[in-house]
C-alpha cells in the first residue's frame, strides 16, 4: 500500500488494488461495503445534494418501560430494567426486551471521583495531531434543520478477538426545524472522499422492536431508551449509536463525516417536511492507539459480559446525562464473569454470593498507576436482585453507591480505570497510593447496582466516572477460548442459571493486544 500527502498535509492511502472492506462492529461478519480510498482528495460539495431540505434522529435508553428493559446484557443487572447502565445486566429473554444487565450501574453513575495525573507517558499515543486528520475537510453550507454532533471524544480502531478493528462512538441528532423530522438513513462516510460509505444505517438497523439485541434500535430516545420510530419532533433530540469495523487500521479513514437522508423542515419557515440530505459532524477517528493493559482477573474461563459493541447489551447502550453533558464512560467497560469447570456461573443456592464461581477472586491492577478514588463501605447484594428494580433498594441508589465499592486508578495521560462491585472490606489500596500492574488491589463482589458477582472495568478519560467519556484499550495477552451464544444469555435467568460451554473451542487461541468482545471466553495467565 503507497502513501502520498496532499496539499493538506492530509496522508492519503493510493494505489490499492484490493479494495479494503469495512464492516459494521459488533462482531458480525456482515459485510457493510466495499471501499475504495481514492487517491485524489474529494469535497463534501462532491457529493452533498443541497437542496435546502432537512432531515432527522434517533434515540437510545433508561431504566425503561419493562418490555424494554430486557435491552441488556449481564453486566448483571437484568435487561428487564433497561437504564443507563445504573447497573449490570446479566442476561435477558426477549420477550423482555433483551438481555440482563450485570451489576453495577457503571455507566449511569458511580463515584464522580477527582483526581490529578501522575505524570507518566501517555496510554494512548497520539497517531497524530488532530488537526491533520480534520484538515481539509469541508462541510458545505446550507439550512440543516436536524444538527448533528458527536457526543464521544475523537477516537480510533481497536483490534477485537474477531480478528477485525472496531471504531464506536454516539451521535447526537436535534431537530431545530419547525416541522418533524424523519430519519431514514444515516452514511458513516470517509471525510476525505465522502462518495466513499464505511457503513450505512436504515430500517432495522435505525429501529426494531422486535430485535433485543444486535445490529438493531440505533436510534435512541435520551438519554438511552430505544427510539420507538425515525420521526423526531420538532425541538426534540434522539442519539445514535455508531460502531463499525475495517481489516486493518490503514483500512479505516482518518476522518469521518455524517450523511443525513430523510425529511425535515426546508427552511425556518417550512411548513411541512420535505425530502432532506446534507453532510455534515466531522470527526477525527485516528486520534490515537489503544492502550495496552494488564488482566484485572486471572485463571481460566472468565467471559465478557456486556463487552463491546452491539446495541442492546448495557454498556453500549449506558449513555447517560451526568455532569451537564450526555456521555458514555462505559461505552468499552466489560463485566467480567467466571464460570465453573461445568460451563456454570454457579453451583447451589443461587441466592448466596458463595455460590458463584467468581465470588471473593483477587483483582488485579492492570498498570502501573495512582489510585484516586476508593469507596469500601457497601454490604453485598442478594444475587437475582437488580438494586434499580427493586422498589424498595432502588431509590435508595445514589451516585456514590450504584457502582458499589470500587477504585479509580490514574494510569498517566490523562487515562483512567474503573474497577466496580467490589467486596467490602477488601480493598487494600487507598487514594494517593501508587500501585504497579499486577498488584493485588481488592476481591471480586456484588455491591451497588449489581444482580450477581462480577468485576466490571473499564477505561475512561477522566476521574469522573459519570463525566468522562470512554476509551477503547487491549488486553495485553490471553487465551481465547470461544464464545457464548448471545441468546443463551438472553434466555437466561437474572441468576445466569445453566450451562454456557456451547461455544467453546476445542483448543483456546493465543491472543494479544486484543480487546475481548462481548461474550467472549477467556483464559488469563494464573
Amino acid at each position: 500500500m503507497d502513501e502520498r500527502v496532499a496539499e493538506d498535509g492530509v496522508t492519503l492511502l493510493s494505489d490499492l488494488r484490493a479494495p479494503p472492506v469495512l464492516q459494521r462492529g459488533g462482531g458480525s461478519a456482515e459485510l457493510c461495503a466495499g471501499l475504495r480510498v481514492a487517491t485524489d482528495r474529494v469535497t463534501v460539495e462532491q457529493i452533498a445534494t443541497v437542496e435546502r431540505p432537512v432531515g432527522h434522529l434517533p434515540a437510545f435508553r433508561s431504566i425503561d418501560p419493562p418490555q424494554r428493559m430486557a435491552d441488556r446484557v449481564p453486566m448483571l443487572p437484568n435487561p428487564r430494567h433497561s437504564a443507563p447502565d445504573l447497573g449490570c445486566w446479566v442476561g435477558a429473554r426477549p420477550g423482555r426486551a433483551g438481555v440482563r444487565r450485570l451489576g453495577a450501574a457503571v455507566a449511569a453513575a458511580a463515584v464522580v471521583a477527582t483526581g490529578c495525573s501522575t505524570g507518566a507517558p501517555p496510554l494512548t499515543q497520539p497517531a497524530a495531531p488532530a488537526a491533520d486528520a480534520l484538515s481539509g475537510v469541508v462541510v458545505p453550507d446550507a439550512y440543516t434543520a436536524v444538527v448533528v454532533r458527536p457526543l464521544s471524544a475523537s477516537t480510533f480502531p481497536f483490534l477485537g478477538t474477531d480478528g477485525k478493528y472496531h471504531v464506536a462512538y454516539d451521535l447526537e441528532l436535534t431537530n431545530g426545524g419547525p416541522v418533524p423530522a424523519t430519519v431514514e438513513t444515516i452514511d458513516v462516510v470517509d471525510a476525505h472522499d465522502p462518495s466513499h460509505v464505511i457503513v450505512s444505517y436504515s430500517g432495522k438497523a435505525l429501529v426494531d422492536p422486535d430485535c433485543p439485541v444486535g445490529d438493531c434500535n440505533r436510534l435512541r430516545r435520551l438519554p438511552s431508551a430505544p427510539a420507538a420510530d425515525t420521526t423526531i419532533p420538532t425541538q426534540e433530540s434522539r442519539a445514535l449509536y455508531v460502531d463499525f469495523t475495517a481489516d486493518s487500521p490503514q483500512a479505516a479513514p482518518r476522518a469521518v463525516l455524517h450523511r443525513f437522508r430523510g425529511t425535515g423542515a426546508a427552511n425556518p419557515g417550512s411548513r411541512a417536511p420535505v425530502p432532506a440530505d446534507y453532510v455534515v459532524a466531522p470527526l477525527d477517528i485516528s486520534a490515537g492507539e489503544p492502550r495496552v493493559i494488564g488482566s484485572p482477573v486471572r485463571g481460566d474461563r472468565w467471559v465478557a459480559v456486556n463487552g463491546c459493541c452491539l446495541p442492546g447489551f448495557p454498556h453500549r447502550s449506558s449513555l447517560a446525562t451526568f455532569n451537564g453533558k450526555l456521555i458514555n464512560s462505559q461505552r468499552f467497560a466489560i463485566d467480567w464473569k467466571r464460570l465453573d469447570t461445568d460451563g456454570r456461573f454457579y453451583t447451589g443456592d443461587r441466592t448466596k454470593n458463595e455460590s458463584y464461581a467468581d465470588y471473593n477472586e483477587a483483582v488485579y491492577a492492570v498498570a502501573d498507576g495512582t489510585v484516586t478514588a476508593t469507596l469500601d463501605e457497601l454490604d453485598p447484594g442478594t444475587p437475582g436482585t437488580l438494586p434499580a428494580a427493586d422498589p424498595v433498594l432502588g431509590p435508595k441508589i445514589t451516585v456514590q453507591t450504584v457502582d458499589g465499592n470500587h477504585i479509580v486508578q490514574d494510569l498517566g495521560g490523562g487515562i483512567y480505570a474503573f474497577y466496580a462491585h467490589l467486596v467490602k472490606g477488601s480493598l487494600v489500596v487507598k487514594p494517593g497510593d501508587r500501585v504497579t500492574k499486577g498488584q493485588v488491589i481488592a476481591k471480586l463482589g456484588n455491591t451497588g447496582n449489581s444482580s450477581v458477582s462480577h468485576m466490571h472495568l473499564h477505561l475512561m478519560n477522566g476521574p469522573s466516572v459519570l463525566g468522562s467519556d470512554a476509551v477503547p484499550y487491549v488486553i495485553d495477552a490471553f487465551a481465547y477460548d470461544g464464545q457464548i451464544p448471545p441468546q443463551a444469555v438472553v434466555d437466561s435467568d437474572d441468576n445466569l442459571t445453566g450451562q454456557f460451554f456451547e461455544g467453546r473451542l476445542p483448543q483456546p487461541q493465543p491472543r494479544t493486544a486484543q480487546l475481548p468482545l462481548n461474550l467472549s471466553i477467556v483464559n488469563f495467565p494464573s
